[in-house]
This record gives structure tokens, C-alpha cells and sequence, in this order.
């Protein structure tokens, strides 16, 4: 009966203790739920070493043919790193691609070192490196809002790196913004659920004590995205006027519903830009595609890359994700 007695007590406080976690710590908490999923889908945490430092990336190998997997390297966006792919790393191994999601300099597991500007241009010669470090001959290439605007940059200037580009609600474009820089730098639940609503429209308010532990993870990370932005507003590195040369096949994937970089000023003006590009809007979506409308993503992304020859000057829809 005692022994009992303790095994209840152990549960009690096993269960009394996650609560705490999950109230004081659940971005943290969600993080971690991450690197289960990625554990028992066998994703790899892996460093290379580059210039940079030793960058810090996922690996997933297709099961039924690692050595014959397609290379795919993914790319993330702001105040993001190589996790913000997790719902479709799975889906594209199962395609077939040999998945690498890279943490940008700043970001992750990668070095922050304090005299970066992190500028585009800086992102860039890391992506650059990184290919080169893990010796990838011309991977498909994928990403999302500023890592989307760095991809693009480096098919403008070195279009042998890659085979295809995909990008998904990428900046890099000049246009006239409805919201302050200062979104990017919340402090209070009001500043978090405005920058939420940018991203995700029909996305619900967040609860209190997810804001306040986002909140903290903000103010842990803002001098780099601080940088960054820095970077960013002095327009050196738009790509306005060069995606007209652009070599490389390009997809362009956009959530309808984006109010962070709208489809109808950032997306259909980069399509026209580009006019060999393909434009693939997702109905019902906002900026968050890769993330909240994963399976549409994957579709549009690996029937782009498996066409031959790839598509040009196009446009699809597709329909809105459940919900």
C-alpha cells in the first residue's frame, strides 16, 4: 500500500510540475515537443564548420534511399531558426529530398557574434558558405520572408549554387508599409498580438502567459533582429531591380491572406518582376505557409521542382487548409 502511495504522490507532483512548465515556459516547453517530433522522425541536429563559425543545422535523409535523396536546403525568416520548418522537413523526406534546415547566423544553435551586422548580404555569404561546407551540388533551394529575400540574393549572385529556388512570402522588394518598423520589437501583449495578427489573421489572441514567455524570448534575441532590421531599411540589398535576370527556375508561394507582406504589393509585383517566375497563392493562409498550410506547401513546392522542364510565368491557387 505504501509503495502505491508514493507512485500516486510521484504522479502528482510529475503532473503539478509539467503544469508549471507548460504556464511559466511554453514556448520553451513547444520547443522541446519539436525536438521529440524531430528525434523520433530521426531529423538530425548536425554542425558544419564555415567561415562563419560552426552553423548549426537539421538533416533529414529520405529512409528508402539516403544516398539518392534530392538536396534540399531550407532557409528561415526573422527572429526564426531551422525548427520553423518542422511540419514540412517530415513531408519532404517522404518525397524523396534530402532535407538540410540551417540556423542563420544570430539565430539558434548558430554563433551570435557581436560585430555582425546581420545584413542580408551577411545571411547570404552564410548560406553560400554552408552549401559549400557540406560540399551540395546544386541543392534545390528553399525560403521563407527574409530567409526568402537572402535566397533570392544569392541565385542573383551566384545562380550555380542551386538548381530551383522556392520562395514563400519573401521580402526583398521595395513597398510601402502600413505598420511601423517598431512591430518587429514588441514589449507588451498588445505589441505580440498586433505582430500575430501581421502574421496570422485568423489566428486567435494569444493567451497571457504564452505573451509574457514569448515576450521573454523576444528580448533575449532582439539586438540581432534589431540588427537586422537595421540592415534591412537602408534598401542596399532590394532586389527590385535585378530579378528580371534572374536565372534560376523560381516559385513563388504567398499566402492570400498575408498582411505582413501582402500578395497584391509584395507577391504579384515580384511575380511581374520576374515574369519567367510561377506565382502559387494560398487561399485561406497568412505569412505563417510553411507552418499553417504545410501539406498545400509541400504539393505546390515538389510538383515546381519535379517538372521538366520547370514551369514558367504561371499562376495556380489552391484551395484554403483545414483548419
Amino acid at each position: 500500500m505504501r509503495t502505491v502511495r508514493r507512485f500516486v504522490l510521484l504522479v502528482v507532483l510529475l503532473v503539478i510540475a509539467g503544469g508549471a512548465v507548460f504556464y511559466l515556459r511554453p514556448v520553451w516547453l513547444q520547443m522541446q515537443m519539436t525536438h521529440l517530433t524531430f528525434f523520433m522522425e530521426r531529423i538530425q541536429s548536425n554542425y558544419v564548420a564555415t567561415p562563419e563559425g560552426r552553423i548549426h543545422y537539421y538533416e533529414a535523409e529520405p529512409r528508402f534511399a539516403p544516398e539518392h535523396g534530392t538536396p534540399l536546403v531550407l532557409v528561415h525568416g526573422l527572429g526564426d531558426r531551422g525548427e520553423a520548418w518542422a511540419a514540412m522537413i517530415p513531408k519532404l523526406r517522404k518525397q524523396g529530398y534530402h532535407v538540410y534546415a540551417l540556423d542563420l547566423l544570430g539565430y539558434g544553435r548558430s554563433p551570435k557574434p557581436e560585430d555582425s551586422d546581420y545584413s542580408i548580404a551577411t545571411q547570404e555569404k552564410l548560406v553560400y558558405d554552408f552549401i559549400q561546407a557540406l560540399g551540395l551540388q546544386k541543392p534545390d533551394v528553399a525560403g521563407w520572408s527574409m530567409g526568402g529575400w537572402v535566397t533570392l540574393k544569392l541565385a542573383l549572385d551566384h545562380p550555380e549554387t542551386m538548381n530551383r529556388l522556392v520562395v514563400f512570402d519573401a521580402a526583398g522588394i521595395d513597398y510601402v508599409r502600413t505598420y511601423p518598423d517598431t512591430v518587429f520589437h514588441p514589449t507588451n501583449a498588445d505589441d505580440l498580438n498586433r505582430l500575430a495578427h501581421l502574421l496570422e489573421p485568423a489566428g486567435k489572441p494569444l493567451p497571457l502567459f504564452v505573451v509574457k514567455d514569448a515576450l521573454r524570448k523576444f528580448a533575449e534575441e532582439q539586438w540581432v533582429i534589431d540588427r537586422g532590421i537595421a540592415a534591412m531599411l537602408t534598401k542596399k540589398d532590394i532586389v527590385d531591380d535585378r530579378l528580371g535576370q534572374m536565372q534560376v527556375p523560381l516559385l513563388i508561394v504567398w499566402g492570400s491572406d498575408d498582411l505582413l507582406l501582402p500578395l497584391h504589393t509584395v507577391g504579384e509585383k515580384m511575380h511581374q518582376l520576374d515574369p519567367n517566375s510561377e506565382l502559387d497563392v494560398m487561399q485561406g493562409c497568412g505569412h505563417l505557409v510553411p507552418a499553417v498550410c504545410s501539406n498545400q506547401a509541400v504539393s505546390a513546392m515538389v510538383d515546381f521542382l519535379r517538372a521538366q522542364p520547370a514551369p514558367q510565368g504561371g499562376t495556380r491557387t489552391w484551395g484554403p487548409t483545414p483548419r
